[in-house]
């Protein structure tokens, strides 16, 4: 008789809570509610990262990226530049790549307190106009006769960026033997205000330039001396590449030069000129910015 009564209640329990549970709904939609409520502040208040591998610095005549890629995280940072004459001086373009290659391969080559930041090409229409790509390419997109990288060395406006920075700028200057221009006024391209606006933001600890051809590290200065710094970057990246060491470039005089600009702002350059125009000269250069990551490290 007592199975039949526990029976009776357990079945009259069951029923009851069936009932409340149809007939009021609402704690149950309060419930799922919340969970709505809770999830959509959750995706609201979502942070999306930044990109850390790369930046978009600004864009050419043509409308082409100008980017520099970073690696390591560290709070000095370290600035490598190429592909300022563009296709004239493609090799450098191919040194930038080599490099991004490498250290992509070999993270731990740069220490903890470093980021080493690679602009590859910086004139990007002028690249684009002797190899047909404004970013990555091989040797069987450039021409076999050199006179056709001429037209390369300026961006789309024929102006020589490396005559447009604010050192003794002229609005004619000097390339070899040739008059070349300067620009309108002092920065007036859009890719060497993309690089002044970046260092400016950035205050890179020293910066490297690599052009060609004539086989040699370059110290910079405008009208103010060497810095101590830059000697010693210059000694630095010669010894260990095997390139020779000059205080200054003084085989023709030149106007608006970037290394010189950033001399002014007193920030330690130098210009790296590999032999000729077809090589990158890999071993020498991975030497020199290893070099330079050992000196910088902590």
């Amino acid at each position: 008789m007592k199975k039949v009564i526990f029976a009776i209640i357990v079945i009259a329990l069951v029923g009851v809570g069936i009932y409340y549970f149809i007939n009021n709904p609402s704690d149950t939609e309060i419930s799922l509610n919340e969970q709505v409520a809770t999830t959509t502040i959750e995706v609201a208040t979502t942070t999306i990262p930044v990109d850390k591998e790369k930046t978009n610095i600004g864009n050419s005549i043509e409308g082409r990226a100008i980017m520099a890629y970073h690696f390591g995280e560290g709070d000095t940072e370290l600035l490598l530049v190429s592909g300022l004459h563009g296709g004239y001086e493609w090799n450098t373009v191919l040194l930038a790549y080599e490099t991004m290659d490498y250290l992509k391969a070999n993270p731990e080559v740069i220490p903890a307190n470093i980021k080493l930041t690679v602009i590859p090409v910086l004139n990007p229409d002028g690249l684009n106009k002797v190899v047909g790509t404004s970013t990555r390419f091989t040797l069987a997109d450039v021409p076999t006769n050199d006179t056709e990288t001429v037209p390369g060395r300026f961006n789309a406006d024929s102006v020589d960026l490396n005559r447009n920075f604010d050192c003794d700028w002229q609005a004619s200057g000097t390339w070899q033997n040739k008059t070349v221009s300067g620009g309108s006024e002092v920065f007036s391209e859009p890719e060497s205000q993309a690089l002044r606006n970046y260092v400016e933001a950035k205050n890179p600890k020293a910066v490297v330039v690599w052009y060609s051809a004539a086989g040699g590290v370059f110290s910079s200065s405008c009208h103010n001396g060497v810095l101590a710094e830059t000697k010693t970057l210059t000694n630095t990246y010669a010894q260990a590449s095997g390139y020779k060491a000059y205080e200054d470039f003084d085989f023709y005089e030149i106007t608006g030069d970037m290394v010189n600009w950033l001399a002014k702002k007193e920030i330690p350059a130098i210009s790296v000129l590999l032999t000729n125009h077809k090589d990158t000269e890999w071993t020498k250069n991975k030497a020199g910015i290893e070099s330079l990551l050992k000196y910088y490290a902590d």
